[in-house]
């Protein structure tokens, strides 16, 4: 494993590797407030600076492909195209869930067309596969033909995200060349660190993690302070507000702010950077995907690459992911159940929106 800027990397795929903390477009879509586009591509430039060379975003993220794209083209300009080619992105392709029982080949193919376009680049360096409803079962045709579109140079490498594990076993019975699965992971939802695992062990398939500091829950923030009251500011503290409930609730949840400040206090560290180090210390791990929207949080960030935790300071984590009631199940199982509390505030169709077009 080697480093750059103090950020450790490691190979994704032979010949092909990534910085181990990921910075996350998801923020960049507008819904955690106005972005400043210039301000955006200077802070990709001061990330990629300190070492987080590799970029997550998705096809269905408003603008971000774009703005990523912008930046890689004002980058290659500044620093020469061997500079930008040790940049990698990774995105998403995400059929709308009303297209998934018409989507067609041309369909697939438009969609990487697309991304190819507003990236600016020859080919796509990862493309992540969702698939919203296992009712519809097309999801093994849908990757064969990403898997043409590799073939063909337009996609570098495959992978999928928020698969479970007879869905993703069925796409590697077909032949799929699967490198990396993008799941939610943190201290609380360890749902995709048992048989998801087990099944990417297997196959030599590698786990890129969202989650870990659950939308910002997991900080001193909320330390000692009460349960928010709802509405929440936004749908991610939504989203994660369900899986503390699903860890058993703000109680137990103050429980386990209280054990990471402690492990961080003896490290010198933020609570959040332990969270993110645990995760990122599990085996199959290759990385960590941080929300991290401008250059402030890269402090945050140096703190997760440069800590060192004992077999004490995992224990005592460990002991409290023992009594937890959940999250259960497998990896987005609960997202997928009709009319739920975590599924209804997935928005399903937004591939097919203008803006996004």
């Amino acid at each position: 494993m080697t480093e750059t800027g103090g950020v450790p990397r490691t190979p994704l795929a032979p010949g092909y590797d990534i910085s181990r903390l990921i910075k996350g477009g998801w923020q960049l879509a507008g819904g955690h407030g106005r972005v400043d586009p210039r301000e955006a591509i200077a802070d990709m430039a001061a990330f990629v600076e300190a070492g987080v060379t590799t970029f997550d975003c998705a096809d269905i993220y408003t603008g971000v492909e774009a703005l990523i794209g912008a930046f890689l083209a004002e980058w290659r300009a500044r620093h020469g195209a061997a500079a930008a080619e040790r940049v990698q992105i990774h995105t998403k392709y995400v059929p709308d869930l009303v297209s998934l029982p018409v989507v067609t080949r041309e369909d697939v193919g438009r969609a990487i067309d697309r991304s190819l376009m507003r990236l600016g680049v020859p080919h796509l360096d990862l493309v992540q596969f969702h698939w919203w409803d296992y009712e519809v079962p097309r999801y093994v045709d849908v990757a064969g033909w990403l898997e043409a579109l590799r073939q063909a140079g337009k996609i570098r490498h495959l992978g999928v995200t928020n698969m479970d594990v007879p869905r993703l076993g069925e796409i590697l019975a077909a032949g799929v060349p699967i490198v990396a699965h993008q799941v939610q992971a943190s201290v609380m939802d360890r749902r995709a660190l048992g048989a998801m695992r087990d099944l990417c062990r297997a196959h030599g398939i590698q786990l890129l993690c969202y989650g870990a500091m659950g939308g910002g829950f997991v900080s001193e923030r909320w330390l000692d302070q009460p349960a928010p009251s709802e509405p929440l500011e936004h749908r991610s503290l939504t989203k994660y507000r369900l899986i503390i409930d699903e860890w058993g609730g703000w109680d137990r949840f103050q429980t386990l702010l209280r054990v990471l400040h402690g492990v961080a206090g003896r490290h010198g560290v933020r609570l959040s950077s332990v969270a993110a180090r645990l995760v990122l210390d599990e085996p199959q791990v290759a990385g960590v995907i941080v929300g991290a929207r401008n250059a402030a949080h890269l402090a945050a960030l140096q703190e997760v690459a440069g800590l060192d935790l004992d077999a004490a300071d995992r224990e005592a984590v460990a002991a409290l992911q023992r009594e937890a009631p959940g999250p259960a199940g497998d990896v987005y199982a609960l997202e997928r159940v009709a009319g739920g509390p975590h599924a209804v505030i997935m928005r399903t169709n937004l591939a097919g929106r203008p803006e996004v077009a």
